[in-house]
């Protein structure tokens, strides 16, 4: 994949610093990032539109950035601001690999399986963009289980503005998890929030995992696909299927999530006439998308989340 191209430059008056990235195109920016409004702001991933505010973590340290988006499909770019210029090198790094692409798979994709062709035209640079903070991403997947993903954001922004650590960056504010923070939380305080108790207890043993080094999520970067799953689910609250997620959605690997609801909807739109599908039947129908998983992922969900159905012909 060519590299994206960077410029940088100091702010004399304050201690911020800015940098353009410019990623191969094709990429349409705005629609891949209406994921993290579609079902609400939980003050995590925040996108309005134009301005994207999340955060990395530098070493130990919480480093929000601000995203601004500009260009075209064709030619995208944003203008990405920092606190300070020494994050510029590890916050540039991140945002110009945030995107999954996997260009030449997708295209052998296309070539191969006339929906995803017909689905690349239509959404012409939708692509998955990478949770950045595990531990949040992991927090997402066990809030959205067995609700609808509105509902999941609301108690999620809850939560995070409870236990969450705020950080503000001119005029834009964001929030970050610390999984001490999480850790030390009472069942009933997450109750409070209207959180099952189940859920409540996923979240506070995960977090204590993270905390006291049982789980390293860092190390999990560098291993195998069912290497991952198998450390994941031995956790409460964390099956296969958000294994899958993570895999798909924090680590940028090719893999379906294919118990999920949602994916399985989408499954049987495209493929199925409307029937929806078991969970084998979706990894059977999706064997042939190989390295191009992750992107053919995310326009059948894009397709199924606007209401339109491009089925394979019969």
């Amino acid at each position: 994949m060519d590299k994206p191209m960077t410029g940088r430059r100091q702010n004399r008056r304050t201690q911020y610093a800015t940098f353009e990235v410019q990623w191969p195109g094709p990429l349409d920016v705005p629609a891949s990032l209406e994921i993290f409004r579609r079902w609400g702001d939980d003050l995590l991933d925040r996108w309005d539109g134009r301005v994207l505010v999340r955060t990395i973590r530098v070493g130990a340290e919480p480093v929000p950035f601000v995203c601004t988006v500009t260009g075209t499909v064709d030619k995208p770019s944003a203008e990405v601001l920092v606190q300070h210029a020494a994050y510029v090198p590890v916050v540039e790094q991140i945002v110009s690999n945030m995107f999954v692409t996997a260009p030449e798979p997708l295209a052998a994709l296309a070539a191969a399986d006339p929906v995803i062709a017909r689905l690349e035209t239509r959404y012409r640079g939708v692509r998955p963009v990478l949770q950045l903070d595990p531990l949040a991403a992991l927090v997402r997947a066990i809030s959205a289980q067995q609700v609808n993903l509105r509902w999941a954001a609301i108690i999620r922004r809850r939560l995070v503005e409870t236990f969450g650590c705020p950080h503000t960056l001119g005029a834009h504010d964001v929030f970050s998890l610390e999984a001490r923070r999480l850790a030390i939380a009472h069942t009933a305080e997450l109750r409070a929030l209207q959180f099952s108790t189940r859920k409540a207890e996923y979240l506070i043993d995960l977090a204590t995992a993270v905390a006291n080094g049982t789980l390293d999520l860092t190390a999990l970067r560098n291993q195998p696909g069912a290497e991952v799953i198998a450390r994941l689910t031995t956790l409460r609250g964390l099956g296969r299927w958000t294994a899958e997620w993570f895999l798909a959605r924090t680590l940028g690997r090719p893999c379906v999530a294919a118990g999920d609801l949602g994916v399985r909807k989408a499954i049987g739109a495209t493929y199925l006439q409307g029937r929806l599908p078991s969970e084998t039947e979706v990894r059977e129908l999706t064997a042939h998308w190989g390295a191009a998983a992750g992107v053919a992922q995310q326009l059948v969900l894009h397709a199924l989340g606007a209401g339109v159905q491009i089925t394979a012909p019969q």
